[in-house]
């Protein structure tokens, strides 16, 4: 198995008193410009909403966030440059950076940031990282690079919540219809040309807080398969892509290409919409946990590149895998669950698969269809192109959904949003309890982090006792890169960050 690069993961990211810049590159000059093989068209543009893993890709190097996360997924500055949190916790001060503009050339101010922020907690939004700002009340701007936000009490998680781009600072007048159409951020790159179902092409941001890219352009070409973009690479034509599929990352280091592997902290999971039936009956749930063996669709569907898991993936606060009913798969158990439910007769499923976003999606959705019909449960599949899919699955519109879910590496920010009962996505989560709504409120609040590692092994056993989904494994990225390709730093939460730092026959 290749390991040619590997991506230590933080341990618990903790409120704390920090100061500092972004680390800009050292000076050089890029020659060419870099051509990124994708395999979808990004869904949206509107960062807020972002959930589909290329739209996620792009809007990245458009749009800035208060905090960033670095290579170790440690919580570093971003558009603010340095903060306070309060002796009890429950204000931060942040002190933005001078001379911030949007790529429409407007200056960012503390006017901007209150204004994202509290859009980004109305309800009326969608905002999909809503949840995240979950323990904010009060957003105050009393000078221009001053935000203070007021909290209802500690929140160990928000600091690094604030770096995702669901959370990208926006101009306070800008609207969703607008930016769909002229993305408006003050990330590292701006947008010069989209041609749908093509290609979006972008130019270094001159003014980016952390210097200029050294790429004169970045270029996100859709290709609509894996193999494909292997042979553009071959060929020339494109100078990066990230793998899904461990098959293809082998055809692309034999072919000479250089991949990187990175564990990543995504998630495989078949997701179980509990709140229909019969999925609201537990015996339901735990008949199909038990009918799946998680390393056999690891190894069908990622050649055994990976770990089973369970539902959190930071190493720091790590799930144990056999901590579940049935850990290993037991037909028997399912067809006794099955009939406890009153489907000893059998039970029809249907599942949501996507095609595109992710290689491996259909192969796993084959492997636990086969599965769970030796324990009498027939699922039908309904394989979408990325878009559909995402639509259906914001929506809540399915029964199940074969899925590859991002991490993150505080747990709350990555299930805050999910398994809550005032989470902005537990609709689509389809599961929340009065027990998982306190131990997540008591994640928020204890900073102590062995106290945290508690009470999150007992989120991780709410959600496996109860079979909310059924968590699957995760896996790798595989970064490929040609030859003359320099200065990338993958990451475990899949962030393509680092293309900031990237050259092309530069040094």
């Amino acid at each position: 198995m290749r390991r040619t690069g590997a991506v230590v993961v933080a341990a618990a990211v903790l409120l704390t008193a920090c100061s500092g810049g972004g680390g800009a590159p050292a000076g050089g000059t890029a020659q060419r410009g870099l051509v990124v093989g994708s395999t979808s068209d990004p869904d949206t543009l509107f960062p807020w909403k972002a959930t589909q893993f290329q739209a996620v890709h792009v809007l990245e190097q458009l749009y800035g966030t208060l905090t960033e996360l670095d290579a170790n997924l440690e919580v570093v500055p971003g558009l603010a440059e340095s903060w306070q949190v309060s002796g009890d916790g429950r204000t931060i001060t942040m002190t933005l950076r001078e001379n911030v503009a949007f790529a429409d050339g407007s200056a960012f101010d503390s006017a901007d940031a209150k204004a994202s922020l509290d859009r980004i907690r109305e309800e009326a939004t969608g905002a999909v990282a809503a949840a995240s700002l979950a323990s904010v009340t009060a957003v105050d701007a009393p000078d221009p690079r001053t935000v203070v936000l007021t909290l209802s009490g500690p929140d160990a998680g928000i600091l690094a919540a604030l770096a995702s781009v669901n959370l990208a600072m926006l101009p306070s007048d800008a609207t969703e219809q607008g930016l769909q159409a002229t993305p408006n951020g003050t990330g590292p790159f701006t947008l010069t040309q989209r041609t749908p179902n093509q290609s979006i092409v972008l130019a270094p941001n001159q003014r980016f807080w952390d210097g200029p890219p050294r790429l004169p352009s970045l270029e996100f070409r859709v290709i609509p398969d894996e193999t494909s973009i292997v042979s553009a690479m071959q060929s020339g034509n494109v100078g990066f892509a990230v793998f899904d599929d461990p098959l293809v990352a082998q055809s692309a280091e034999g072919s000479g290409l250089s991949v990187t592997d990175t564990p990543q902290l995504s998630y495989h999971v078949l997701q179980l919409n509990t709140r229909q039936a019969p999925l609201d009956s537990l015996d339901v749930r735990l008949a199909l946990q038990c009918a799946i063996d998680r390393q056999q669709v690891l190894d069908t569907a990622a050649l055994g590149e990976g770990e089973v898991t369970g539902p959190i993936t930071s190493p720091a606060y790590r799930s144990d895998p056999a901590a579940r009913p049935c850990p290993q798969r037991d037909v028997e158990a399912a067809k006794r669950h099955l009939a406890a439910a009153g489907h000893a007769g059998g039970l029809t499923l249907s599942a949501i698969v996507s095609q595109g976003e992710y290689a491996t999606s259909v192969n796993e959705a084959t492997n636990i269809q086969a599965q769970l019909a030796e324990a009498g449960i027939t699922l039908n599949l309904d394989v979408l192109e990325s878009g559909a899919y995402v639509d259906r699955w914001v929506a809540a519109d399915f029964q199940t959904a074969v899925a590859l879910n991002g991490g993150r590496p505080d747990p709350d920010g990555m299930y805050g949003r999910y398994f809550t009962s005032t989470g902005n996505l537990n609709k689509v989560a389809g599961y929340s309890s009065p027990q998982l709504d306190a131990l997540f409120a008591q994640g928020k609040a204890t900073a102590d982090p062995e106290a945290r590692k508690a009470i999150y092994q007992q989120v991780s056993a709410e959600l496996e006792n109860n079979a909310a989904w059924i968590w699957l494994f995760t896996s790798f990225t595989y970064t490929a890169t040609g030859a003359d390709v320099t200065g990338f730093r993958p990451m475990a939460n899949g962030s393509l960050k680092y293309l900031r730092e990237t050259s092309v026959g530069g040094s």
